[in-house]
């Protein structure tokens, strides 16, 4: 079974749906563009190479996708177009396999002999701090203990809206209200998770990209001052994009991994859009593994990204 194992029916159902906006503009352009033809020629490939561009893949991982298929259409000498599916998806699985993404099990965490910190960065109104309060959930159906850190301190919405979670999740938070330091915040939740012998510290961050400079400093010294608790942290730094914008996710991507060293991303909204490629154009482009996606408002719709799942939500046919 493998990583496919955890992969539930009723999360590959949930799967489909979330998908389901860039799924049916995916395939209702495809199926114009296959009218007529039986086999997969140069005018087929020109016209899925269009779509996957429009569908925000981006150009640069179409064009990668677009030559593997080619070359498997070269050596298989003939590929109806009844085929141009299957192939689409081994193909795609195949990039994201080699950009390490979709290779984790459910919500777990390694073991490390202290808790498994994870500060999570990304600009406002993204899903940043919903993403941290599902997380809060999930890890904690799966036995885990976590505990938060309200180092937004920029918002005082940013500090409710997460105490509001911690609450809904019925985890400690380390708050010190909003205009508070952020690294003081950061070493507080820090020193707590691991005198409380948590297995999870979750710290939000402000979602400030106008400057920079600024950003890369607040980030740098937030995690200097968790390093005085635990030498290594943060373990993990993960990105939370909204995949509903596109392009924009990949410029905030590169600002962010410009500022900071990402070691995974969240795609959020997946549910309410046509844009679900850009989920492939940014994995192939950073080579940073996605790890979560969100396809809707429940806790359970943040789900542990599976490329073979997704890539049949996404390309397999309605």
């Amino acid at each position: 079974m493998g990583l496919f194992s955890f992969f539930s029916k009723d999360k590959q159902e949930s799967l489909d749906k979330g998908l389901e906006k860039s799924k049916t503009s995916f395939f209702s352009r495809l199926t114009k563009a296959l009218v007529g033809k039986t086999n997969v020629d140069s005018e087929v490939l020109d016209n899925l190479e269009e779509i996957l561009v429009t569908s925000d893949v981006g150009v640069e991982t179409t064009l990668k996708i677009i030559k593997r298929i080619e070359e498997r259409v070269a050596r298989d000498k003939f590929v109806s177009t009844a085929e141009l599916n299957t192939l689409l998806q081994e193909e795609t699985a195949a990039l994201l396999t080699e950009n390490n993404t979709g290779e984790y099990a459910d919500f777990e965490v390694p073991s490390t002999g202290t808790p498994y910190v994870i500060m999570v960065v990304g600009v406002n109104g993204v899903g940043k701090t919903t993403t941290i309060g599902k997380l809060a959930v999930q890890f904690k159906k799966n036995g885990k203990k976590v505990l938060l850190g309200a180092a937004d301190t920029f918002r005082a919405a940013a500090v409710d809206q997460l105490t509001l979670w911690a609450g809904r999740a019925g985890v400690p938070i380390v708050s010190q209200g909003m205009g508070a330091d952020p690294a003081s915040v950061a070493f507080e939740a820090v020193k707590a998770g691991l005198e409380q012998q948590v297995d999870v510290v979750i710290i939000d961050t402000a979602g400030r990209l106008h400057n920079k400079i600024n950003l890369m400093n607040e980030l740098s010294k937030i995690k200097r001052v968790m390093q005085k608790v635990i030498p290594n942290a943060p373990h993990e730094v993960l990105l939370v994009l909204d995949a509903s914008t596109g392009q924009n996710a990949i410029e905030q991507c590169r600002q962010f991994t410009l500022a900071t060293e990402v070691t995974a991303l969240a795609l959020t909204k997946l549910d309410g859009t046509a844009k679900g490629g850009v989920v492939l154009g940014i994995s192939d482009e950073f080579k940073i593994p996605v790890k979560y996606i969100g396809i809707g408002e429940r806790p359970e719709d943040l789900q542990i990204f599976n490329k073979q799942a997704f890539v049949s939500s996404l390309f397999g046919k309605a």
